[in-house]
């Protein structure tokens, strides 16, 4: 809870790579809060007691929507779903907006690797959530020590630029707001 909150304020995209990992790791422990106590949560050795029952309440909770919601299996908690339709609203609005140049020169460098990866896995997500679903597929990658070839680190590392700008307009838009012009 403490690391998505923190995540949720500097980097949008960050977070939600983060809440999918824990969506994840939920599943890999059943959904048992008492196992999730012991092999995840008793590991914050810097975390006050309640600072450690506020985590195991909020991973009660994430338990909770997951069961409700159908997800115990597979899927994204709607709190999530929600987060990438903003960030897919936010950047067609900059897309159509001639106020942001840079991010539409950016979307057009990634674009043929989206349309790669689209052609190659569910054509029903949004662009937004592609590139979302690549990065996450690439840190499990990683995480698993698995080899990455020179040119998926190449798309990688313009997605993940291109990302990151949609990321840091999407909490400059909450904070104060964006201009979009006369466009909208």
């Amino acid at each position: 809870m403490f690391i998505a909150k923190e995540l949720r304020k500097t980097s949008i995209a960050e977070y939600l790579l983060y809440m999918w990992q824990v969506e994840d790791m939920i599943r890999a422990m059943g959904c048992s809060l008492p196992l999730i106590k012991k092999a995840y949560v008793s590991k914050f050795t810097d975390y006050t007691e309640e600072q450690k029952e506020e985590e195991l309440d909020w991973f009660g909770n994430l338990v909770r929507m997951l069961n409700e919601e159908g997800k115990r299996e597979q899927g994204h908690l709607n709190i999530n779903t929600i987060v990438v339709k903003d960030m897919a609203d936010l950047h067609s609005r900059m897309l159509q907006s001639n106020k942001f140049p840079i991010y539409s020169a950016e979307y057009y460098k990634v674009l043929p690797f989206i349309v790669e990866l689209r052609n190659r896995g569910d054509k029903d997500v949004n662009e937004i959530e592609t590139c979302l679903d690549v990065l996450y597929g690439i840190m499990l990658l990683r995480i698993q020590k698995k080899e990455i070839t020179p040119e998926t680190e190449h798309a990688i590392k313009e997605i993940s630029t291109f990302i990151g700008l949609l990321s840091d307009y999407y909490i400059k838009d909450e904070k104060e707001g964006l201009d979009f012009g006369e466009d909208e």
